[in-house]
């Protein structure tokens, strides 16, 4: 096979002069091409008005028209225009397929002129035009791949910016900042309802590896199939938003009819995500800042050790315990004084026995199976507890001053 016969001086000369001629129909040739537009797709017409379109696409063909002819090492000007194209439709939201079948139709419709200019007239400049089917289908096929890139280039900058703005409205939302249409901005950006039941969860850094509960996506995701703050995560038919910080993990819950604390709980405590706090449930977005001092007051009444997630509206006395340091400090000198200068074994023998004692509710019989020891063992403890503190177990507010100074003494891991 002697392979494809090299294109000669000649054939350039024919091709653009075949170029030249068609320049002089293009007029004709763009009303056709914006026709074939409206009648493929409504949207053409509904992303740019008529005028417009019509500029656009004859500039377009006259460059990419220019293009063929021109000599090999001439500047891309067409590949210049298609980047350009790309950038420009996807700022517009033009569909990408749109995109691309109007260069292919473009591309087919100068072909179509290209050949019909020759056609039974001059079958030498037919001839050329044939052996140049290759280099103007790759040259339609480079512009269209080019307008391509630039347009996903261009469509991935635009979501990173919306996600930075919605990142900004939600961490806005979540400082508690006040801002006339904040909430409403941050309701539409995020797909969610401005007014409902919302609830935030407050993770210690080092336990975000649990973030699992955030696996699946809710069905308003998939319009753009992204992950990022914007986008609500599905979780146990709950949907969440996390923000990352530096040394916690902040969600936003959004709960439909029928939903409570108890499935976010469940759902975190089984991804094994704590130890972390669970705010009440706010009316709004616009309470998120409440809510997030909230869930963070309930992070604080978890003890060092702890792996749980708690709610604060289940650990209220101990959420005001937490909220003055320096009064839960002086509860525990006042409360455990004496306590605190027995040996380590002894005093935790002691606390041990009151923590239990309280878990099972009062129940000597129940602490001391738990303790593994005779409930004898457990009243002579407790009677010795009382007697160390000056307190009485059966007085209600000797009680509460013991259950909130244990709570205390817990939190500050076990340290008086």
């Amino acid at each position: 096979m002697g392979g494809r016969r090299p294109r000669t001086g000649h054939d350039w000369k024919l091709l653009a002069e075949s170029c030249t001629a068609l320049l002089e129909r293009l007029p004709e040739l763009v009303d056709e091409h914006v026709g074939q537009l409206a009648a493929y797709s409504p949207v053409y017409g509904q992303v740019l008005p008529h005028d417009q379109q019509w500029r656009e696409a004859e500039a377009a063909m006259r460059i990419g028209i220019t293009a063929i002819s021109a000599p090999r090492d001439s500047p891309r000007r067409d590949l210049q225009h298609a980047e350009e194209v790309g950038r420009r439709r996807a700022r517009q939201g033009l569909p990408l397929e749109l995109v691309v079948h109007a260069y292919r139709c473009a591309g087919y419709l100068v072909w179509d002129a290209l050949m019909e200019s020759a056609a039974g007239r001059d079958p030498e400049r037919l001839a050329v035009l044939v052996r140049c089917a290759t280099m103007v289908w790759s040259a339609v096929d480079a512009q269209a791949a080019t307008a391509s890139q630039a347009y996903l280039a261009t469509e991935r900058e635009l979501r990173r910016r919306t996600d930075e703005q919605l990142q900004a409205l939600l961490d806005a939302l979540l400082e508690g900042q006040e801002a006339p249409g904040l909430a409403a901005r941050a309701a539409a950006g995020l797909d969610l309802p401005e007014h409902g039941a919302y609830a935030v969860v407050v993770l210690r850094a080092e336990r975000h590896d649990a973030r699992d509960g955030r696996e699946g996506r809710d069905g308003r995701e998939g319009r753009d199939g992204r992950e990022g703050c914007g986008r609500p995560m599905l979780g146990a038919g709950l949907r969440f938003i996390w923000r990352m910080r530096a040394d916690c993990e902040i969600g936003v819950v959004a709960l439909d009819a029928g939903q409570g604390l108890d499935a976010v709980a469940r759902l975190l405590d089984g991804r094994r995500a704590g130890p972390g706090g669970i705010s009440p449930v706010v009316s709004g977005l616009g309470e998120l800042g409440r809510a997030r001092r909230w869930a963070e007051l309930a992070l604080r009444t978890c003890p060092p050790d702890a792996r749980g997630v708690v709610r604060l509206d289940q650990r209220m006395p101990t959420a005001l315990v937490v909220s003055e340091p320096d009064l839960a400090g002086r509860l525990v000198s006042d409360v455990f004084g004496s306590l605190l200068e027995l040996e380590p074994g002894d005093r935790a023998v002691l606390i041990e026995t009151l923590d239990m004692w309280l878990a099972c509710e009062g129940s000597a019989g129940r602490a001391a199976g738990r303790l593994y020891c005779h409930r004898n063992t457990v009243f002579n403890r407790l009677r010795r507890l009382e007697q160390l503190t000056c307190r009485s177990l059966a007085r209600p507010r000797d009680l509460i001053e013991m259950t909130l100074a244990l709570d205390a003494y817990r939190l500050a891991g076990g340290h008086g």
